[in-house]
């Protein structure tokens, strides 16, 4: 119903009638112009054009659980389609409460504490719009995942990054204290990591957690790929060590865990003085992660065994000793990862100016699509490196890995 304004209100101060649309007004925003799909997509979809094996974006196309698949179809047909509370079910709540504790001894109330995201990324977004401010300075880890440097750059955010010392992606404690200016706000920590499978060391934890305590700082730690370590490595969550629970927002989520990649489940565990902000902005933007889903993702919390997880790790360390013979035989020299499932290799003999060339040149060669390095640096390094996907089912893995190999013999 229209309503005319009282007399003590203003009336709205409307622009005046023009014929003509106003030259410029009709235009994308400030951030617009620098965004571009990523190279990670953009090989993809070259992937897909030409048939090829798709080795460029962590799809994790193997099994799903059937404890997590059949309890996702029940709650569909058990009219579970619905709006959820904006943090998640109560169920699925509990049951990344208890995985919390059973894994690292943290504990987080299920009410105050948990919030169930529309993937791990929309996590991410969610405490960057409730904790920082445009203008404000987050330290990153250099390679980078380039959906953490794009989410804050989308948010008026600074990031600043931190390279790690080649070979092995070894943190410099100097680099990082260097890194700090009074704009610092927070650091995002990605381990193990994407691109290169770094697990980061108990000290070198510590020296992050040192830092952040001294100059009062956030962490935001994304650990998707918690159970993706090998060689008798085991992942430590950050908010563990003392005096950072309070401090640390904890995201993770099942994309990769449960092979769930498409139905963008994730959560975030976090002190319950940060968790209504980020509660409030995860609703804003996606409302509620898929009903019917969390019930699945619930239920492989709930069901599945311990050693569902050991033989997990066990069979993506199988996969990566297969692409890294293939690499190696090819004369891609990769550096072997420790945790996650992706390989960065020397690409120098590969034809190309750049990373994203040699990407292209060797999809046309063999069919077999790997994301250019460069997508993982600043501008001018990276680009004589490719990132190699390894979390397939077993018998495209093994077709992409005689593909590699049969470009060592022409």
């Amino acid at each position: 119903m229209h309503t005319t304004p009282a007399a003590s209100e203003p009336a709205l101060s409307l622009p005046k009638a023009c014929p003509e649309p106003v030259e410029g007004r009709l235009a994308l925003s400030h951030l617009a112009p620098g965004t571009v799909q990523s190279e990670i997509r953009a090989m993809s979809v070259a992937c897909d054009q030409m048939g090829g094996i798709n080795l460029a974006q962590g799809v994790c196309d193997t099994p799903v659980p059937a404890q997590v698949e059949e309890a996702a179809i029940q709650a569909i047909r058990d009219g579970h389609n619905i709006y959820t509370r904006l943090d998640g079910i109560a169920r699925l709540r509990n049951a990344i409460a208890a995985k919390q504790q059973r894994d690292y001894a943290l504990a987080y109330d299920p009410e105050t504490e948990v919030l169930v995201a529309s993937g791990a990324t929309a996590g991410l977004h969610a405490a960057c719009m409730a904790l920082l401010n445009p203008g404000d300075e987050v330290l990153l880890f250099e390679p980078f995942y380039g959906y953490h440097v794009a989410t804050l750059k989308s948010l008026r955010i600074d990031p600043v990054l931190v390279p790690l010392a080649e070979p092995g992606w070894a943190l410099d404690t100097d680099t990082l204290h260097a890194a700090i200016t009074p704009r610092t706000r927070a650091i995002i920590l990605n381990t193990p990591s994407n691109p290169g499978g770094k697990v980061f060391s108990l000290s070198e934890l510590e020296t992050v957690a040192e830092v952040c305590r001294l100059q009062d700082l956030f962490l935001v730690t994304d650990e998707i790929y918690e159970y993706f370590v090998y060689d008798g490595l085991r992942h430590i969550s950050p908010a563990t060590l003392p005096g950072m629970r309070e401090r640390t927002i904890v995201i993770s989520g099942f994309s990769k865990t449960f092979s769930v990649t498409g139905w963008r489940l994730g959560y975030v565990t976090a002190d319950s003085k940060w968790m209504p902000a980020m509660s409030y902005f995860h609703d804003l933007t996606y409302v509620c992660a898929p009903s019917a889903l969390q019930h699945g993702a619930a239920a492989g919390l709930e069901q599945l065994p311990p050693s569902f997880y050991t033989e997990l790790a066990a069979s993506h360390q199988d996969k990566r000793t297969r692409i890294l013979s293939a690499l190696t035989a090819t004369g891609l020299t990769p550096t072997t990862p420790a945790g996650a499932y992706y390989v960065l290799a020397d690409a120098s003999s590969i034809p190309g100016k750049t990373a994203a060339e040699k990407a292209r040149n060797l999809l046309a060669a063999t069919g077999v699509a790997s994301v250019a390095g460069s997508a993982f640096f600043r501008p001018g390094r990276g680009e004589n490196l490719l990132r190699f996907c390894f979390a397939k089912k077993d018998h495209d893995l093994d077709e992409a890995c005689a593909r590699l190999r049969r470009l060592s013999s022409t």
